[in-house]
């Protein structure tokens, strides 16, 4: 398959170079209510397609570090090979628009990987588009992947710095969440001081990205147009389809705050703005 330099790939793109012998294709379906999709991935995927596992294999056990925080990077880094990844592949990776895609898709390039594209419109796209499904297991493949590390993050205390270099902060939660209403998800309602609200959603129009124009003007009306940006949301998953509608605009440079509101919010010392407490 060509190299593509954008994060996006299109359907009938994918559908054409299926079984090409650099193409990795990483089903990363996963939702907040049941976690890790492996049952639909067994029942049906797009042929050749390798499941990740978001919990597993894109995050470390929940704890003191939020509800997904990065796992060690060799781990990562075995599982990727397992997976067939070599410096040479092109990886696209789908979902059903819930953010873990573009969470893998971040990863791989926070890791040096280049060629890794998330599939515009996810699973339901590429059937529209005449795709067919499989239950059939791909064949075992090992790759070569290597990494000494992921880069474009930052932790709390780093976020903290970042905010008082004139960094903006971005919460892609859901607005009712950001304005401090209570919920089931948020150890602490509200968000960290001084953030801008920009949900993920509002940049996806029916599990498509927003023309890049829309997503440029999404952006700017937030603050986040040319400026560096540091963006986090629950657990550091959807923040990630802002950084990649983000680099889709031609934005300026974006990081990860992975721990996100359920590290923050877990810690007692870090201060919290609560726009529903009056």
């Amino acid at each position: 398959m060509p190299e593509t330099p954008q994060p996006l790939v299109q359907p009938d793109q994918l559908i054409r170079h299926l079984g090409a012998p650099d193409l990795v294709v990483l089903d990363a379906r996963w939702s907040l209510e049941r976690g890790a999709e492996r049952r639909a991935y067994l029942a049906g995927h797009i042929p050749g397609a390798e499941f990740v596992d978001l919990d597993q294999e894109l995050a470390a056990p929940a704890g003191p570090r939020g509800r997904h925080p990065l796992p060690p990077v060799e781990s990562f880094a075995a599982g990727m090979r397992r997976h067939g990844v070599s410096a040479s592949s092109q990886v696209v990776v789908y979902d059903e628009v819930t953010g873990a895609a573009a969470r893998a898709w971040w990863m791989l390039r926070a890791a040096g990987h280049r060629r890794v594209a998330v599939l515009d419109g996810g699973l339901q796209a590429y059937l529209e588009a005449g795709g067919r499904l499989t239950s059939e297991l791909p064949a075992p493949r090992s790759g070569d992947f290597q990494t000494t590390g992921f880069e474009s993050w930052v932790g709390a205390d780093g976020l903290e710095t970042c905010r008082d270099q004139g960094t903006l902060v971005v919460d892609a939660r859901a607005r009712e969440r950001y304005l401090g209403q209570p919920n089931p998800l948020d150890p602490r309602p509200g968000h960290i001081p001084g953030a801008v609200s920009l949900p993920w959603t509002d940049l996806f129009d029916r599990g498509r990205l927003r023309p890049a124009a829309e997503v440029r003007r999404l952006l700017g009306e937030s603050g986040a147009g040319d400026r560096p940006v540091v963006v986090y949301c629950g657990s550091g998953v959807t923040a990630c389809a802002v950084l990649l509608a983000l680099e889709v605009a031609g934005g300026g440079p974006g990081r990860l705050y992975p721990g996100s509101w359920s590290e923050w919010a877990a810690d007692p010392s870090r201060p919290v703005q609560n726009p529903a407490a009056g």
